[in-house]
């Protein structure tokens, strides 16, 4: 599918009035937003396919709901770090962050290095990045094993103290997808939100309340990765 005939295809599902809907309703504040739901653009991208060229076409238009649809087209296999730090500095809202981490990084050869380095960030969604991309990688790595996820846990504990709602909220995020990743993680997250809450900042508060009320629900679904085997 050509670049124009997707860019045709935006504009007809384009509803300016979602523009201001999802600005009010959930937050997302975007430049050059067309007004299309990302569940339309799901469903878009399942019609076109994988296409690298054509993902990175539609990243360069500007269009804020083209660069959706190029996290969702881009191979997280052939993926580049150069491509990915281009794109991270223009991440604007928690939306666009989230659909990249969760699409496209977490599903790469750079998902470590990336939740490494973005972290440490002090732009808040690019920082928001590498805790989205933790949570992602919770579910999209079958093989990692619990060491990883416990270095993991080491950094939710240094920055629980951010106040920004969209960093703290992909703390807690991280937090809990380690949690039910496995149940020794589950027992190792848990300890880790009791250390949380004796930081008495509001952010480590709710981080930590929030996280506890979820991993120690009994009706918690905890998975059993890492996998030996795995079949989709």
């Amino acid at each position: 599918m050509t670049l124009d005939v997707v860019l045709k295809k935006l504009h007809n599902l384009a509803q300016p009035e979602k523009v201001v809907f999802k600005r009010q309703k959930f937050g997302v504040v975007a430049k050059n937003a067309i007004g299309i739901y990302h569940k339309d653009l799901k469903i878009l991208a399942k019609e076109i396919g994988r296409d690298d060229k054509l993902a990175e076409d539609l990243f360069n238009t500007n269009i804020y709901e083209a660069r959706l649809l190029c996290s969702k087209l881009y191979n997280p296999k052939t993926v580049t770090n150069d491509l990915l730090e281009q794109w991270v500095i223009t991440f604007e809202n928690w939306e666009i962050t989230d659909s990249f981490a969760m699409g496209l990084v977490a599903k790469s050869d750079f998902a470590t290095p990336k939740i490494l380095e973005w972290t440490k960030r002090e732009q808040e969604f690019q920082k928001r990045a590498g805790f989205a991309t933790i949570a992602a990688y919770c579910m999209a790595d079958k093989f990692a094993i619990n060491i990883v996820f416990e270095d993991f846990l080491s950094i939710v504990e240094a920055n629980v103290t951010d106040e920004r709602l969209y960093v703290k909220k992909a703390v807690n995020w991280a937090l809990r997808n380690i949690g039910k990743r496995n149940k020794d993680l589950n027992t190792l997250a848990i300890t880790s939100a009791n250390r949380i809450l004796k930081n008495k900042t509001k952010s480590a508060q709710w981080i930590a309340k929030n996280a506890l009320k979820e991993l120690q629900n009994e009706k918690i679904n905890i998975l059993d990765y890492p996998r030996t085997t795995y079949r989709p």
